[in-house]
């Protein structure tokens, strides 16, 4: 069993504005001392002992003995040669790097020698640059179990924090507030955009799921009956969305009917805490818990009854939330453990064989796949609470990006695959500039997406 809610609670000095700007505070004046600081990588010492030493005597003879312009021209043209010709002793940045000849000089070599193509090693910038923005997010519950931050295609992020859910639209940058939940019937337990970006569920703590227009701020329809306790996970595949609640079961919901349940998964004994569908919509892998990974194949679902897994994967030792399909390859599942296990495993789910197990040294929380390069980032927990970025297959670690004083519980990315939010238990959302620049050559045609509320207005 994994560690779930932080129940420490800690004084605050003032109020703070959820998704506002957070900044740190500034140093005194006092400390700020030399606006220019040398560099010595770029220094001469020999050179700099030399002329606080024997330099300036030099000088003064050299200067008495030219009695021409001819002997000056020469002098110069020595120091020049012999690197002498300093002006400073400090410096105070690099020095430039050698222009690049862009083309040969030999035309007719370079056709007959041309080298293989080799693809550049993508640069992953240093933490402070690769931080684009941090904004407060306080009293987001520190849960393990629960989801509570979803990146809708819209380009809006969704977060819930406490009773309260709020959209954060990144292309302006503007922040709303979508509804408030009543004591009775939240906090807010889990988050999840469906395709059209548009419309949202909320998971609440009573058992029940509500639907959200966010265009019009609109309450939709509440599914009830699908649980008895508290849904912490959500999971669209078009008009369904599956709830994992934490009785332990799974259900199907087809949001276009008034007898909205339509399958029913069981197979967990404890909270179900992940929930992911394939990028086909043809498997469901689910995460309990119960230490369980389970695969369950949409085609051999039967209406009304309590359908049985494809997969039931063990090796976990904790709690499993983390799951990540992968996008380059379609029946490749990467999951995460949690305290207890910490590692991050590769699965085939055609046949169930774990294909690679990691031990990353901390809770795995969340797990993303790169949209545009065959990369994995995870967030973790305690010591480091982390976000590590691998190279896959070979699982070596490219960056590991600090900021987050608490466990890193949920993750998000943009629609475009370049950004990720994430959200920790230290009340800030961070948003990281991981994943590169997408490829804007090739645009794909639009694909005419299927609208899951196109009869919502026959829906009481």
């Amino acid at each position: 069993m994994d560690a779930g809610m932080n129940t420490s609670t800690h004084l605050k000095a003032q109020a703070r504005c959820p998704l506002q700007e957070h900044f740190l505070p500034r140093k005194s004046s006092k400390e700020n001392l030399d606006r220019f600081i040398p560099n010595r990588s770029a220094m001469d010492f020999d050179y700099a002992h030399y002329a606080l030493t024997e330099g300036r005597n030099g000088k003064d003879q050299v200067a008495a003995a030219v009695s021409s312009p001819s002997r000056e021209a020469y002098r110069k043209q020595l120091a020049e040669t012999m690197n002498l010709n300093h002006t400073r002793i400090l410096a105070f940045r690099n020095k430039p790097q050698a222009p690049v000849e862009l083309l040969p000089t030999d035309h007719s070599a370079s056709l007959h020698h041309q080298p293989k193509s080799v693809k550049a090693r993508r640069y992953i910038p240093q933490v402070c640059v690769i931080i684009a923005l941090t904004l407060d997010a306080p009293d987001i519950v520190d849960d393990f179990y629960l989801n509570l931050l979803d990146w809708g295609s819209a380009n809006v992020l969704a977060i819930a924090l406490g009773h309260t859910v709020y959209l954060w639209d990144a292309s302006s940058g503007s922040t709303s507030e979508l509804v408030t939940i009543d004591e009775e019937k939240g906090p807010v337990t889990s988050i999840n955009w469906a395709p059209d970006g548009r419309h949202v569920a909320l998971g609440l703590n009573n058992s029940e799921v509500q639907l959200w227009d966010s265009g019009s701020n609109r309450q939709l329809r509440t599914l009830k009956g699908c649980h008895q306790s508290r849904v912490g996970s959500l999971a669209w595949n078009n008009h369904i969305l599956t709830t994992g609640g934490m009785d332990g079961q799974i259900v199907n919901n087809d949001v276009r009917i008034r007898s909205h349940v339509v399958e029913t998964y069981r197979g967990h004994t404890q909270e179900v805490c992940g929930l992911k569908w394939s990028g086909s919509g043809q498997q469901l892998a689910s995460g309990g818990n119960d230490n369980v990974v389970h695969i369950w194949d949409r085609s051999a679902a039967s209406s009304n009854s309590t359908t049985q897994y494809l997969h039931r994967l063990e090796e976990h030792t904790s709690a499993v939330k983390a799951l990540a399909w992968c996008p380059f390859q379609a029946n490749l599942l990467a999951t995460g453990g949690g305290g207890g296990d910490r590692t991050i495993k590769f699965w085939n789910t055609h046949t169930g064989a774990c294909l690679n197990s990691v031990d990353t040294g901390s809770q795995v929380c969340s797990l993303l796949w790169s949209k545009n390069e065959r990369e994995l980032l995870s967030s973790h927990g305690f010591t480091q609470n982390q976000l590590t970025l691998w190279k896959y297959p070979s699982m070596v670690k490219m960056a590991e990006l600090t900021g987050h004083t608490s466990r890193v519980l949920y993750m998000a990315q943009s629609p475009d695959g370049c950004t990720v939010a994430s959200a920790a238990g230290d009340e800030t959302l961070r948003f990281w500039n991981v994943f590169g620049v997408p490829e804007t050559a090739k645009k794909a045609a639009p694909k005419a997406t299927h609208e899951p509320f196109s009869h919502v207005n026959r829906i009481r």
